[in-house]
Order: C-alpha cells, then sequence, then structure tokens
C-alpha cells in the first residue's frame, strides 16, 4: 500500500483527492485539516484524520511513513486575502514551509503542492503557459512565493517536488461557505432556494473550468510518473466562458428564469483567464468530463445537500 498524507483533507479538492484514492483500493490516506474552512462530515471514511494546523510542528509526526504528500490547505478566498495580507501569508507561506519542514525531515518521496492560475492575473498573454507570471494580488503572491521555498528544499534537500496551477476546478463539494463563493456554487445555491445570485463587475469575466475528477487523474499521474518531479503544471480546461454565460447554462439546466444582481466589481481578481495545458497534455492527461456533465454532477450534490438541511 502506498501511504498518502493530504493537508487540507476536509476541503473541496482535498475531500475528492482522498475519495478518490480510497476507492483505487491501494492507497492509504492520512488527512490533516484545522477545519477552519473545510468541513469534516466531507472527509472519506477510511481517512485517518487528524485535526490540526499545518503551522503547528505537531504534525511533523504524521509525516513519518508517508510516501507522497498532497499540500491543499491555504487561505484561497481572494477577497479574504485582500484585507488580511498577514493571516495570508502566515498560512500560505508559513504553513506551507512548515509542510515541506516535515517531509524532509520523514524523507517523504514527493510533495505535490497547489499553486493557482492566479498568478498569471497580471499578464495579457491568452492562453498563458506556466513561463508567463504576473502575480499582483496578495493571495496569488503568497502562493507564488511557495514555489521558491520548494525549489530550495530540492536543491538543499533534496525534497523533490511537483506544483500545480488550478484554474477554476468545480464539481462536487466545492466550497460554498466561503465569503464570497465560487460562481458555481453560489448561482446554483441561490437559484435552487429561488433567490437572485450576486455578479460582480459587468460578468464579462471570463474564466477556464476544469471538473474536479479531471485534476484527480493528474494527482494520481503525479505519483505514478517520473517525468512530473520538478515541473510545474497548469490544470485547466483550455477553454473559457465569461461569467454571464455561466449564469445562464446554469439557470438553463435548472429551468430558471430569476436574474442576477449585479454589484461592484471585486478586487485583485483577473479579468481573464485561460490555460495553456501543452505541458501537462505532453504527458498524456487530457481533460475528459465536458462543462455541462460536470454542472448536473454540481447540481446533484448540492441539492443533496440542500435536501439534507447542510446548505
Amino acid at each position: 500500500m502506498t501511504k498518502v498524507l493530504i493537508t487540507g483533507v476536509a476541503g473541496f479538492i482535498g475531500s475528492n483527492l482522498a475519495d478518490r484514492l480510497i476507492k483505487e483500493g491501494n492507497y492509504e490516506v492520512v488527512g490533516i485539516d484545522n477545519l477552519s474552512y473545510g468541513v469534516k462530515e466531507q472527509i472519506p471514511s477510511g481517512v485517518d484524520f487528524f485535526e490540526l494546523d499545518i503551522r503547528d510542528k505537531s504534525i511533523f509526526s504524521l509525516f513519518k511513513n508517508i510516501d507522497y504528500v498532497f499540500h491543499f490547505a491555504a487561505k484561497n478566498c481572494i477577497n479574504d486575502c485582500q484585507l488580511d495580507p498577514l493571516e495570508t501569508v502566515d498560512i500560505n507561506v508559513k504553513g506551507t514551509v512548515n509542510v515541506l519542514e516535515a517531509a524532509k525531515l520523514s524523507n517523504i518521496k514527493k510533495v505535490i503542492y497547489a499553486e493557482s492560475s492566479a498568478i498569471y492575473e497580471g499578464t495579457d498573454i491568452l492562453p498563458t503557459p506556466e513561463d508567463k507570471v504576473a502575480p499582483e494580488s496578495f493571495y496569488s503572491i503568497s502562493k507564488f512565493s511557495t514555489m521558491y521555498f520548494a525549489t530550495a528544499y530540492y536543491k538543499y534537500y533534496n525534497l523533490a517536488s511537483t506544483a500545480l496551477r488550478y484554474f477554476c476546478v468545480y464539481g462536487p463539494r466545492q466550497d460554498y461557505r466561503r465569503t464570497i463563493p465560487p460562481v458555481f456554487s453560489a448561482f446554483i445555491i441561490k437559484l435552487l432556494k429561488g433567490e437572485q445570485p450576486v455578479i460582480y463587475g459587468t460578468g464579462e469575466k471570463r474564466r477556464d473550468f476544469i471538473y474536479v475528477d479531471d485534476i484527480n487523474d493528474f494527482h494520481i499521474q503525479c505519483i505514478e510518473d517520473e517525468r512530473t518531479t520538478g515541473n510545474v503544471y497548469n490544470l485547466g480546461s483550455g477553454n473559457n466562458y465569461s461569467v454571464n454565460e455561466i449564469y445562464k447554462i446554469i439557470a438553463d439546466l435548472l429551468e430558471s428564469d430569476i436574474t442576477p444582481i449585479y454589484k461592484p466589481d471585486l478586487p485583485g481578481e483577473a479579468f481573464t483567464n485561460l490555460a495553456d495545458i501543452t505541458k501537462a497534455q505532453e504527458l498524456g492527461w487530457s481533460p475528459k468530463i465536458d462543462l455541462q456533465t460536470g454542472l448536473k454532477s454540481s447540481i446533484d450534490f448540492i441539492k443533496t445537500e440542500l435536501n439534507k438541511g447542510n446548505i
């Protein structure tokens, strides 16, 4: 059995990956989450779970006998990060270095960690390849800085790593509890409740959306394919849609004629993102889930949560 540790295991991507690994049948999963953003009920059964903060040195003992680490725990709402840069750095930078140190001390084979497509927010090159970084917001700066620490840990301690730059990941368990939730969750929840969703700005911002099962395919590849070691990869669909277009698709799927409310734009967000996924495709990976299929799964999940009274 391969032993994998996931930080942020109660969150959207972490819980989905844990579920996938357990279903694969040849992985043991240890999970860490302080539940400040994650939801304990989302952690799949079979995960050896510890409610701890990634900034705490008490996590070090959990890394013993672990083969691979997936590091997802972070402060990741751009608006919240803009309002509190000190906590953003404390969680995203200090927390990541603490994870890298724990991995080093336990001779982990590889750390696979989340950067973000937000580091491209200042570029006008679309689709954007991995070498055209231009971070501007406090969130993106904090995430990009982790790459330098990971690189240094490899240089000085031979700790292998792979960096993943997720574009707009969606699917079941997407974080609808944020101060400002991702548009898919926000739209679906409001429309199912018969309420008007909010669109910030004109709705013409364009985003590259990728379904969570597709990125989990690449997560598995990061374990199995040595070519991923020491590299950084964009994970997106290679297509983008405006927020207005997404709203219409979701409203049509729900057969809703409710109109959205438009509010002033939020600071620190790129107007457009679009992934150049050539590097990941060269390894044989490609997205498989189309937008309509993925949205239907997201809607089914949220309907179930609403019926349970969880939303």
